[in-house]
């Protein structure tokens, strides 16, 4: 064992472009990234600047530092899609070559919508393809008026729910939720994810979705990295929705988050916390609050907030701690749509005990990851992905 803890931290829609693809999923000439930090007029992030990020892209305001401290390459996606599961089972192991089912285009089938509401006893409203926010400037006075549940989906594979909390219970918002996911078990509309969506606010431009939101997705369909850690006695622990997109399947722990900013901190004070294993880290704000809105200052000022939590993570590392930054698609807010664009992703990787610095040749999916961590605590790799541990 080379490192005691590993932390994988995943900046949800991150996205650094040229995906090779990129053309067959619509997406030619998006670039997260990059478009955040022309947008911004240069991104302050000295501490991933000095982890090597210039040096995997040209990107406004960051450099290329000579003396950087880690290890630093690109990675490209291999499943056949760009989506939130896709990206977090490719990490660790499995390979989607099946998409997911969408309804972007259509919205849900009258069969499925006609079910779910005879089940719940509410009506539904919207079942179109619409940001989060926007639909609930669209629905959200009739939905506190009548009581109907605002449906809607994205280009992700995604059936969500949004109900205001002083109109229907969270526990009536849940019990939808479940019966929504048994009813897309159907192959005919099978879908990854049912997400429960609850706010807050009385009238269009108050509207606020809480912390209260929670996701069923559908199982992976093979063993991943995670469940051979588990099975060997290695710790797991799932912060923000790592859980959820993994249904818990080899998660020793689960630590919920509100926020980046929460997520950040409770990965902080894990370094006070002795075990042995991986800590997995999603960091959803990036993508929710900013990419689908379409705010790429937002999205600046949030990844300049993170670096200034990642120079209080580092500084509290110990010598056998490794940290992993990636992300899980992209989400280009100048492009385009309000929805996920297919792009390459960073990874860096990065311990007080490393003496030299190197950046990797791009390598061909995001199962490296698993497979170096995998490699680090001496357990199966069962899918895809070759280790770089020899590297670090």
């Amino acid at each position: 064992m080379k490192y005691k803890r590993i932390y994988l931290i995943v900046l949800d829609s991150v996205g650094i472009g040229n995906a090779k693809d990129a053309l067959e999923f619509g997406d030619e000439g998006s670039h997260t990234l990059q478009s955040i930090a022309k947008a911004s007029q240069g991104l302050n992030v000295p501490t991933l600047e000095k982890l090597g990020l210039g040096h995997i892209g040209e990107f406004e305001g960051i450099d290329q530092k000579n003396n950087f401290k880690g290890v630093v390459t690109r990675l490209n996606e291999l499943s056949l899609g760009k989506d939130t599961m896709t990206g977090h089972w490719e990490m660790m192991g499995l390979e989607i070559t099946e998409p997911f089912m969408t309804f972007t285009e259509t919205g849900f089938p009258k069969e499925f919508i006609e079910a779910f509401e005879q089940h719940t006893g509410r009506k539904c409203v919207g079942n179109y393809a619409e940001s989060g926010t926007k639909i609930l400037d669209d629905w959200g006075e009739h939905h506190q008026k009548t009581g109907d549940w605002i449906v809607y989906t994205s280009a992700d594979s995604v059936f969500q729910v949004a109900a205001n909390e002083a109109v229907v219970p969270l526990d009536e918002l849940y019990a939808a939720c479940e019966f929504a996911r048994e009813l897309a078990m159907d192959e005919k509309w099978k879908v990854g994810r049912i997400i429960a969506r609850p706010f807050v606010g009385e009238r269009v431009g108050e509207y606020k979705r809480t912390p209260n939101r929670h996701d069923w997705a559908l199982k992976p369909f093979g063993k991943t990295v995670l469940n051979s850690l588990a099975d060997n006695n290695i710790e797991v622990i799932g912060i923000g929705k790592i859980p959820d997109i993994f249904v818990n399947e080899g998660i020793t722990k689960a630590i919920k988050s509100v926020s980046n900013e929460d997520g950040m901190n409770k990965t902080i004070e894990l370094l006070n916390q002795d075990f042995t294993g991986l800590a997995f880290l999603n960091l959803v704000d990036f993508d929710a609050v900013y990419g689908h809105r379409r705010d790429p200052i937002g999205y600046g000022k949030a990844i300049e907030e993170f670096d200034l939590q990642l120079a209080t993570f580092i500084n509290h590392m110990q010598e056998t701690d490794l940290v992993m930054i990636t992300a899980d698609h992209g989400n280009d807010p100048c492009f385009k749509g309000t929805d996920h664009t297919r792009e390459q992703v960073p990874l860096i990787m990065y311990s007080p005990s490393m003496t030299t610095s190197k950046i990797l040749e791009e390598q061909p999916n995001f199962g490296v990851i698993g497979a170096t961590i995998a490699e680090n605590f001496n357990v199966e790799n069962p899918g895809i992905g070759d280790s770089v541990l020899g590297d670090l």
